[in-house]
């Protein structure tokens, strides 16, 4: 894969003989998957007692699938080089909207495309991701039962397929650059910036938008996320300084060169943690990977990373971070992330204030609190 994917690279990775598959061959071959347990469609369409029509109306879809590969990658990941700071005003503070400008998602997406759309999982039962789908369902004739409800088939006669995968599938979350760019502007005022994690390089690319910011450091774990942003920021970015380091925040301090090189060095240190388990990031470093219960999250992940914060920040220095609530209608899991992460943050830093995510919830689940916090600290 490239850099960025062109629409040829998105295309392709669809491709199959099924393009040219007559109804009644993919009648016949075609199956029906619900958690593990497969079903021919012939069987699933009458024991639904499904239209016939609307299964005719599917298979045109996916023998035109081009015309909605090509409207997605248009709307989510062409890459289109520009600078923020020169196009578009920041976000004011009563306004913040991850969703606002979602074009300035495109880079990250296309930089980083099977980590955010498939190898990232939903921490949330039965919510496969959005390319698992697609692959299933276009090159393997395999449909998953939620495209056959009737919500789905109603979106899908009225030409509104995107809706059907948007609604139902798993992408990872992203932070809008243009989000990270208007808080820096408006609210941290940051010129020596820290991030304990590289956020599929939304905070590098926000960050280093803003002219006054000086120097970017940050950290990851996902060796590949590590590396496209080095060469992201090096490449875009080369008047100001850049270290890129792919090591657990919580074990950071270990490496002496950085101990000793950051002490209290940066006025702001900004991220937006793991949600605990409400998204499955590949790699045995994950803190939810190697920490296996929630307290123990909390103790060495969450704390230690704090620490880390108050070791690295100037007095006076600025931490924020964006958090929400965990838990949602699909899941026996509510913990109360926000407080508990806040309890911690505490022993460190004085609290100032939180604002409120003016964003629109577009997923399928409905979290039990759906609005994100941005959360600002001293110290």
């Amino acid at each position: 894969m490239k850099e960025y994917v062109t629409l040829d690279d998105f295309l392709n990775i669809f491709k199959s003989p099924s393009l040219n598959e007559t109804f009644e061959v993919f009648y016949n071959k075609a199956l029906v998957k619900s958690g593990i347990k497969l079903t021919k469609l012939v069987d699933y369409v009458n024991a639904k007692n499904l239209d016939i029509n609307d299964i005719k109306i599917l298979h045109t879809l996916i023998t035109k699938r081009n015309e909605y590969l090509t409207r997605f990658y248009n709307m989510s990941l062409r890459y289109t080089d520009f600078d923020i700071h020169n196009v578009l005003n920041p976000m004011k503070i009563n306004e913040l909207d991850n969703n606002k400008q979602p074009l300035c998602k495109n880079v990250i997406r296309s930089m980083h495309m099977l980590d955010i759309l498939q190898n990232t999982k939903s921490g949330i039962e039965n919510i496969p991701t959005y390319m698992d789908v697609l692959n299933d369902l276009y090159l393997k004739n395999i449909i998953d039962y939620k495209i056959l409800t009737p919500s789905s088939l109603f979106y899908m006669k009225n030409g509104r397929l995107g809706s059907v995968f948007s609604s139902y599938y798993f992408r990872a979350s992203i932070m809008n650059p243009y989000l990270v760019y208007s808080l820096n502007h408006r609210l941290l005022k940051g010129t020596r910036i820290f991030t304990p994690t590289l956020g599929w390089s939304s905070y590098c690319y926000g960050f280093l938008e803003c002219p006054n910011v000086v120097e970017y450091v940050g950290t990851d774990v996902i060796k590949t996320v590590c590396d496209k942003t080095s060469k992201f920021a090096r490449e875009h970015y080369i008047d100001k300084l850049i270290d890129i380091y792919c090591k657990p925040s919580e074990d950071l301090l270990n490496i002496s060169t950085f101990a000793k090189k950051y002490r209290e060095h940066f006025d702001v240190v900004f991220f937006s943690p793991p949600y605990y388990r409400l998204e499955l990031y590949e790699g045995k470093n994950q803190s939810t990977s190697k920490y296996k219960t929630y307290e123990e999250w909390l103790s060495k992940y969450w704390e230690k990373t704090i620490e880390l914060c108050d070791y690295v920040l100037q007095p006076g220095g600025r931490l924020c971070y964006i958090v929400s609530g965990y838990g949602s209608d699909n899941t026996t899991n509510n913990l109360n992330l926000v407080e508990d992460m806040n309890k911690i943050t505490k022993k460190y830093f004085t609290y100032k204030r939180t604002l409120p995510m003016f964003n629109k919830n577009v997923h399928v689940t409905t979290h039990k609190e759906t609005g994100e916090q941005i959360i600002l600290f001293t110290k």
